[in-house]
C-alpha cells in the first residue's frame, strides 16, 4: 500500500505538471537544457563516484558483461550527454507550430499543429544515460517525465535527478516536471503500470519480459523499444574491402548495444576469400561464430548454429553467419528472424539495394552502411528516448517530433455545413 501511494503521488505531480509543460517558451527550455549541462560539468566527479559504487554492485551480483558496460559511465560519456543536450537544444521548437496549410472548396482552412503526449512514463535499464537524454528531450517536447530506471543504476539515477531538479528550480521550472522512481522493489512498476488516468504512454527499453508485464497489466498506450536483432547481408555485388570493414564495425564496434550486428548472411556468390578473411578477422577479436554448414566448412572454429541462434540477441562478442543462395534468401530469413530494429546490404547494384530497403521492413534500413549508426544522436536527433519498432506513431530513433502528436486546426470565417 505504501508503493503504492508514493507512485500515485509521482503521478499526480507529474499530471500537473504536464498542464505547464508544455506552456514554456522555446528559450525557456533551453535555459533549463543548458543549466542542467552547467550541473553536469560541475558534478562530473560526484556522478562518476555513485557510478563507481552501482557498477561494484553489478560485478558482485555477477551481471551480464553487456549489462555492465551499458551501465558504465565515464568522462567519454559524459561529454557525450551534454553533447547530446547542446544538440536538442540546437534543435528547432516546432511544438505548437502549424503546418499543412490548406484550403479546402467547402471553404474551411485547415492545419495541422504540433503539440505534446502529455505525462511520459519511462521503464528502462542499465544505461544511466538515457537519464538525461529522457529528461532532455521530454523538456523541450514540452511533456512531463516519470522515469524509472533499473535497481542496478540507483545511485547513479539519483545523483543525476539531483542536478535535473537543481536546473528545473533555477530556471523556476515545475521540479515535478522530471521525476525518478526512488525505489528499487519492482512493485513499484507493477504499480506505475496501473496509473493510465495519469499517464498518457508507456515507454520501455528493455526485453520480452518487460513488454509481456506491460502487455499484461497495462491499459496504457506504449511506444515498444524491443530487442535489436540485427543483420547484415553481403550481396554477391558487394566492394570486398567495405564489406570487411562494415561487418567488423558493425558487431565490434560496440557489443552490448540494440544496433549491433547480431547476424550476418552472405551471399554464396560473394568472394570466398574475403568471406574467410572476415571469419578469420572475428577470431581474432575474440568473437565466437555459430554457422551453417557452409559457414563451418569455410573456417573450423566456426560452431554449429542451432535454430535459436538466428532469433538471438547476444550483445556479447558472439556473431551468427549464415551463407545464403541469394537476396531473396536474405531478406526471408530477416523477415522470419528479425525484430525490425536494424538491417544493413552491402551491395554495388542498384536493383539489390532497391529489393532489399523496399522487403525489408525495419525501422531502420542501411545501405552499405554500418548498423552502428542507427542511433538517434548519430541521425541529428540530439538524443534518443528508445529505437521504436513500432508500426504505429513513431518509429527509429524517437526524438522530438516522436514524443509529440498532431491536432488539427480548423478555421473559417462562420462557415456552417450545408
Amino acid at each position: 500500500m505504501q508503493i503504492k501511494n508514493y507512485i500515485q503521488k509521482l503521478c499526480s505531480r507529474a499530471l500537473l505538471a504536464s498542464k505547464k509543460s508544455g506552456t514554456y517558451s522555446a528559450d525557456q527550455k533551453n535555459k533549463v537544457l543548458k543549466s542542467i549541462c552547467k550541473e553536469l560539468d560541475k558534478n562530473t566527479n560526484i556522478i562518476l563516484k555513485n557510478n563507481l559504487i552501482d557498477v561494484k554492485n553489478a560485478n558482485n551480483k555477477g551481471l551480464k558483461d553487456s549489462m555492465i558496460d551499458r551501465l558504465i559511465i565515464d568522462k567519454k560519456r559524459m561529454d557525450a550527454m551534454v553533447d547530446g543536450l547542446n544538440k536538442i537544444i540546437k534543435i528547432p521548437d516546432t511544438l505548437y507550430k502549424q503546418t499543412k496549410s490548406k484550403k479546402q472548396k467547402n471553404g474551411i482552412n485547415l492545419s495541422q499543429m504540433r503539440v505534446p503526449l502529455g505525462v511520459i512514463g519511462m521503464i528502462y535499464e542499465s544505461r544511466p544515460n538515457v537519464t538525461i537524454d529522457a529528461a532532455g528531450l521530454c523538456l523541450k517536447s514540452g511533456n512531463s517525465v516519470i522515469l524509472r530506471g533499473g535497481s542496478e543504476s540507483i545511485n547513479t539515477n539519483k545523483a543525476l535527478i539531483k542536478l535535473i531538479k537543481k536546473a528545473l528550480q533555477l530556471n523556476r521550472f515545475d521540479v515535478n516536471t522530471v521525476q525518478l522512481v526512488e525505489t528499487t522493489s519492482r512493485e513499484a512498476v507493477t504499480n506505475l503500470l496501473l496509473m493510465d488516468k495519469y499517464i498518457d504512454v508507456i515507454i520501455p527499453r528493455g526485453g520480452k519480459g518487460l513488454i509481456e508485464k506491460i502487455i499484461k497489466y497495462s491499459k496504457i498506450p506504449m511506444i515498444k523499444h524491443l530487442d535489436g536483432n540485427c543483420h547484415v547481408y553481403v550481396d554477391k555485388s558487394a566492394q570486398k574491402q567495405k564489406a570487411i570493414n562494415i561487418s567488423i564495425n558493425s558487431k565490434t564496434q560496440r557489443y552490448g548495444v540494440c544496433n549491433a550486428m547480431e547476424t550476418l548472411l552472405i551471399n554464396k556468390n560473394f568472394s570466398k576469400t574475403a568471406t574467410q578473411e572476415i571469419l578469420s578477422k572475428f577470431i581474432e577479436l575474440g568473437v565466437k561464430i555459430k554457422g551453417c554448414s557452409l559457414t563451418k566448412k569455410l573456417n573450423k572454429k566456426v560452431i554449429r548454429a542451432s535454430e535459436n541462434d538466428w532469433y538471438e540477441e547476444y550483445l556479447s562478442p558472439i556473431v551468427a553467419v549464415k551463407i545464403v543462395k541469394n537476396i531473396d534468401e536474405a531478406i526471408s530469413h530477416i523477415q522470419k528472424y528479425g525484430s525490425m530494429h536494424t538491417d544493413a546490404i552491402i551491395s554495388s547494384d542498384k536493383q539489390a539495394i532497391d529489393k532489399f530497403t523496399k522487403l525489408v521492413n525495419s525501422s531502420s534500413v542501411m545501405v552499405n552502411t554500418s548498423t552502428r549508426f542507427a542511433d538517434g544522436y548519430e541521425y541529428g536527433l540530439g538524443a534518443e528516448i528508445g529505437i521504436s519498432t513500432d508500426k504505429l506513431h513513431a518509429r527509429g530513433p524517437v526524438g522530438l517530433d516522436g514524443l509529440t502528436n498532431l491536432k488539427y486546426i480548423v478555421t473559417s470565417l462562420g462557415k456552417v455545413r450545408n
